[in-house]
């Protein structure tokens, strides 16, 4: 398999990746992303974030960000596949070279997949492939895991079933609540999901099978 940040040539010195961002609610993971950016740890460029919702919180930091915000309404989409259209649209008008999601809640069907096949990356709560799909860290409560944490990873056609990317791990306390895991793995988003973009950025990820090789840095 091919290296996902080299086959389609790594960026040379002062360039940045154009990156879209689809989110549904409040963006935290994105606002991780623009922090990364503004602090020099992230070589990429967020030029457009979009939304299945118009009262996203997502769309509002991109527009403080200087990023376009878009709104697409899947109501005016007869079924996903036209959405997806629509949202491909979007990512091509911008040149996005990268798609980010952060908390995006619909599925993507696979012609969008297909049409940036290994540059689509996802962060998802808890590590996989313990727990994929909604509420995960309930899951995670509920079966009683003693170890829980969030994983960066590529997306393919399945339920968070791309290939692992970064990983970390969080300790599941006795007295934790869906809410307090939560907020302790968030942070852990926050830290390995710009991580695993800029590793996309070097270049440095090379997806054989089922596994992510990460090769050393220049």
């Amino acid at each position: 398999m091919g290296e996902p940040g080299r086959e389609r040539g790594q960026k040379t010195r002062g360039e940045h990746l154009r990156v879209g961002v689809l989110a549904s609610g409040r963006g935290s993971n994105l606002q991780a992303i623009l922090d990364a950016i503004d602090a020099g740890r992230l070589a990429a460029r967020v030029v457009v974030v979009v939304s299945d919702r118009a009262d996203a919180q997502a769309l509002d930091r991109a527009r403080r960000h200087g990023a376009k915000a878009v709104f697409v309404d899947p109501r005016q989409h007869p079924d996903r596949e036209a959405f997806d259209r629509a949202m491909l649209a979007v990512l091509d008008e911008h040149k996005v070279e990268l798609v980010c999601l952060a908390g995006f809640m619909r599925l993507l069907t696979p012609g969008f997949i297909a049409a940036y096949r290994h540059r689509i990356l996802n962060i998802h709560p808890a590590l996989l492939p313990s727990f994929p799909g909604l509420h995960a860290q309930r899951q995670a409560l509920a079966y009683g895991a003693k170890i829980s944490g969030a994983t960066a990873h590529f997306v393919d056609e399945g339920v968070d079933t791309g290939p692992i990317i970064l990983q970390a791990a969080v300790p599941v306390l006795d007295d934790d609540t869906e809410e307090t895991l939560s907020a302790r793995i968030l942070a852990e988003e926050h830290k390995i999901y710009p991580r695993a973009i800029q590793l996309f950025v070097e270049g440095r990820l090379e997806i054989q099978g089922r596994r992510v090789i990460i090769r050393e840095g220049s």
